[in-house]
């Protein structure tokens, strides 16, 4: 879990409140009532300040030295500008932010108050994710967001003002409604927005959004009918690829567009397995044990790793400190992550670090599916890397479930 001398912490806060919710939204995220935004910024200064002693009690190690933070949600920005100085004071007092941290918060078009902007900067927020969705104002109203083209341009053109440049824009392939026309116009106001940075996201359905739902029962509410079909949103999502491609916003992970210079260090410690804490609703933590596992003779070899996450209950958060659920993380749940966090990343999986890390004798049935997915044209190897080919990343979820499925006898 931790590569090259790494010893630095992230940190995730959840901020959980939202003006309205989004039809297509499945997060811990809802419309809650003001009053419960100074009780909640107490719940989350008492977090942050017993993480020291709770991941002691753990025996994991929980680093002083923080290189990211990340405010996410939910809208962030709709804390008052007290809580929000409020929160990263407690921050500063239990960590060492490094001078050049990477301080990200999410933000809503149209819902970051001036006296709100002023408090970010001063606070040292360098990085803002602008959840835009699409630059198509019919879609994004009929969505659930309050936001329109002239709002999020007007917003941009705060944010780098106020000294904010790094900027993120999400964009969502397959809103009800959406067309190939309309794509090409949310892609084309992105690139003339000139941020430099993008992810890119297709329509997700599952049971636990409201659009989502009406979708599996087959109805119309939420326009659920217009949703454009799969092959359509693989289209447009290929279709964003090269877009960006043209406009100097690389592909370096599945939904992420960027060069060098502006990829996202928070989340990449996700998909590089670095440690991270989180704090607030639903939020999950990834902590190295102060002990190594015994390997092969007895000889420590491979860090034991826990997870953490919070209740996704906020009544149950604001009642006061509870037990998160804990999760040891094994050597071969270690092992498949790997895989498929690694996949995720257009750099793909290094070889010869996970055979450092885990032993060659686990490489040789993980290397036979990857031959196998070579062959199916999902996978490509060059003998160092194995990455995913744009056909892999349409189908990028049957090719992380063939490492769950083959690797977890071979290594537990």
């Amino acid at each position: 879990m931790t590569r090259n001398g790494e010893s630095a912490l992230g940190i995730y806060v959840s901020i959980p409140f939202c003006r309205s919710k989004c039809t297509y939204c499945n997060f811990a995220s809802g419309v809650y009532p003001a009053a419960d935004h100074e009780r909640y910024v107490d719940r989350l200064v008492e977090d942050v300040s017993q993480a020291p002693i709770w991941s002691k009690s753990m025996g994991t190690e929980c680093p002083r030295r923080v290189d990211t933070v990340y405010l996410g949600g939910g809208t962030p920005s709709l804390l008052a500008p007290d809580l929000l100085v409020r929160l990263f004071d407690s921050i500063r007092a239990e960590f060492d932010l490094d001078a050049d941290a990477e301080i990200t918060m999410e933000c809503a078009p149209g819902q970051i108050a001036d006296a709100t902007l002023v408090a970010m900067a001063a606070a040292g927020v360098n990085r803002v994710s602008l959840g835009v969705q699409s630059f198509v104002d019919s879609e994004a109203h009929a969505s659930g967001r309050l936001h329109g083209r002239a709002i999020i341009e007007e917003d941009l053109r705060r944010l780098r003002e106020a000294g904010i440049a790094n900027l993120n824009v999400d964009l969502i392939a397959g809103l009800p409604g959406q067309t190939f026309a309309s794509w090409e116009e949310s892609l084309e106001a992105l690139v003339e927005s000139g941020v430099p940075h993008a992810s890119v996201y297709m329509l997700e359905v599952d049971e636990y959004s409201r659009l989502g739902r009406e979708m599996l029962k087959g109805g119309v509410r939420y326009r659920a009918d217009l949703v454009p079909g799969d092959d359509a949103i693989a289209r447009m999502y290929e279709r964003a690829i090269e877009r960006l491609e043209n406009a100097g916003l690389a592909q370096y992970e599945i939904s992420n567009f960027a060069p060098p210079g502006f990829r996202a260090k928070h989340n990449l410690r996700y998909w590089h397995r670095r440690p991270y804490l989180g704090v607030g609703l639903d939020a999950s933590s990834m902590l190295a044990s102060n002990t190594a596992a015994l390997g092969l003779g007895g000889q420590a070899r491979h860090p034991e790793v826990l997870r953490s996450t919070t209740t996704d209950d906020l009544k149950e958060y604001l009642a006061g400190p509870s037990t998160p659920e804990i999760t040891h993380v094994s050597p071969a749940r270690q092992f498949e992550e790997a895989w498929f966090l690694g996949l995720r990343m257009n750099e793909g999986v290094e070889l010869i670090a996970l055979t450092q890390e885990f032993g060659s004798e686990k490489l040789v049935p993980a290397m036979q599916t990857v031959e196998r997915l070579v062959d199916d044209g999902l996978l490509i190897t060059d003998g160092a890397h194995a990455r995913l080919t744009s056909r892999g990343r349409l189908l990028s979820n049957d090719v992380f479930q063939e490492f769950l499925e083959s690797e977890v006898a071979t290594i537990m």
